[in-house]
This record gives structure tokens, sequence and C-alpha cells, in this order.
């Protein structure tokens, strides 16, 4: 296995450019990603597929989806892609590689590790300060105008906003320098994970029934549907940041309701 990603990465290296690779080929592994993994939870929604695991009763119109398809366009074109290639250079002075050998599992499993770890950190004050009345209202409730989310509608928001909390996920790469490798696996794994927490589905194999700690869509779907000044649930990941700072009482007790009330319908 690691000699077949060697002999992968060779041929890239021998074609491609660092700078390529870093920029372009980021850009459009992102994109294939993003869009793969989040139109499944739009085409159910749009066609009522899997209507026992949605969330939330309601839909969005297939003219609200197409709006916000077109909008994310835009948005990756003229905001994500000249920011990955402006922002080469600090990566490359803070120790981003592309050179073989490949860093050793351990490595980039405890920084993949790290990276979650202090982006949700990061992600969960940089959301709870949006959450404030002048940058909600001028700033994040972009986001929110899709109040039942579906997987695209994570990476919807405000440019202003797309720059402040990308922040978040970049932080960590830029304080350990990682390998090009580990830089696009962080960012496969943290696109899947918001795609995932915005789907708008919450199924028997969704990863918060199997992962400790992990968030996941019912999570964060209770973050969207409620008025933004009661909505808590901050963090991008798990969900010990908002317990530890009591912005996940109201989710807590409506999951305590709804549990009370599904025990006495199985009586």
């Amino acid at each position: 296995m690691a000699a077949a990603l060697e002999s992968a990465w060779q041929v890239l290296i021998a074609n491609f450019t660092e700078f390529q690779l870093a920029t372009v080929f980021t850009f459009l592994l992102h994109e294939t990603v993003f869009f793969l993994s989040g139109l499944p939870s739009l085409l159910f929604e749009r066609f009522g597929l899997f209507a026992k695991y949605k969330i939330q009763k309601k839909s969005n119109t297939s003219a609200y989806q197409n709006r916000c398809v077109l909008r994310l366009i835009l948005y990756h074109v003229c905001v994500n892609l000249p920011v990955m290639i402006f922002s080469y250079p600090a990566f490359k002075f803070m120790g981003l590689r592309s050179s073989l050998p490949l860093p050793h599992w351990t490595v980039v499993v405890s920084q993949v590790l790290f990276y979650f770890i202090l982006e949700d950190f990061v992600f969960y004050w940089g959301h709870r300060a949006l959450h404030t009345k002048w940058l909600y209202k001028h700033v994040h409730s972009v986001h929110h105008e899709y109040a039942t989310p579906f997987g695209l509608t994570s990476e919807y928001a405000h440019p202003a906003e797309i720059l402040f909390l990308g922040f978040a996920t970049v932080v960590g790469p830029a304080l350990t320098g990682p390998h090009l490798f580990t830089l696009w696996l962080w960012m496969v794994l943290r696109v899947l994970e918001t795609v995932e927490a915005h789907s708008g589905y919450h199924f028997p194999w969704s990863p918060s029934n199997f992962l400790p700690l992990y968030g996941g869509s019912d999570f964060h779907d209770y973050h969207h549907r409620v008025l933004y000044t009661k909505s808590g649930n901050y963090a991008s990941t798990f969900v010990y940041m908002d317990w530890l700072f009591g912005t996940d009482k109201d989710y807590r007790k409506v999951k305590a309701i709804e549990e009370k009330e599904e025990g006495k319908k199985n009586m």
C-alpha cells in the first residue's frame, strides 16, 4: 500500500510543480470531494428519498437548492481559489513540502488528529462570535439563510466568513508545516465531516452513532433550525466544547423531550 502510494506520488511530482499541486490540484480535489459528497443529500431532499431519516420535515425548493449551488461555484472560484494561490508562499515558508518520501502513517494520523482538535477549538470561538448581533446580521446570516440544511450548504457563507472561519481549518497545518499529502487528507476529511453535519439526515450508519464526542448532523441541524440567539452547538466536529461552556443546554433539553416521547410511543 505504501509503495503504491509513493509510486503514484512520484508520478504527480514528476509531472507537476509543487505550486500547481498545492493550488490548482488542491482546488480541484476540494471541488470533487465537496460536490460528490454533498449532492446526495440534495437529491434525497429533492426527490423525497429516505424521508424517515430526514431530521426536519421541511424541504428546500429546487430553485432554492439551485441558488445555493450557483453561488457556491461563484464563491469557490472567486474566493477559495485566489486564497489558495496567494497563501502558497506563506505555507511554503511554514514548511509545506511535497517531496518523497511520504510521511510515516503515525505522523499523518497524529497531525490530522491535532488539526481536528485545534480546528474545533478555534472554530467554536469564531462561530460563537459570529452569533453576536452585528456579526450575525452582516455576515453569518448568509449561512443561516438555509434553516433546513443539506450537504452543500456547509460552505454557503458570506465571503468574509469563508476567510474568518477558514483560519480555523488552516491554523493547524500552518503550525506544523505538513507534507502536501497530509494536507490533502486533512482537507478531504474536513470536507466530508462538514458535509455530513449539514446533510439534514441522520441515518443508522451516521458517524455520530459510533464515534464518541462526534456531533454530526443531528447536533448541527439543531443549530440551524432555532433562533440564532438560542442556537448553541457552535463547535464544528465534536460536542465537548459546547458541553464545557454550556452552549448545548437547550439542545440537550430538546433531545430529552424527544427521547421521552419516543419511549411513550414504543410502550
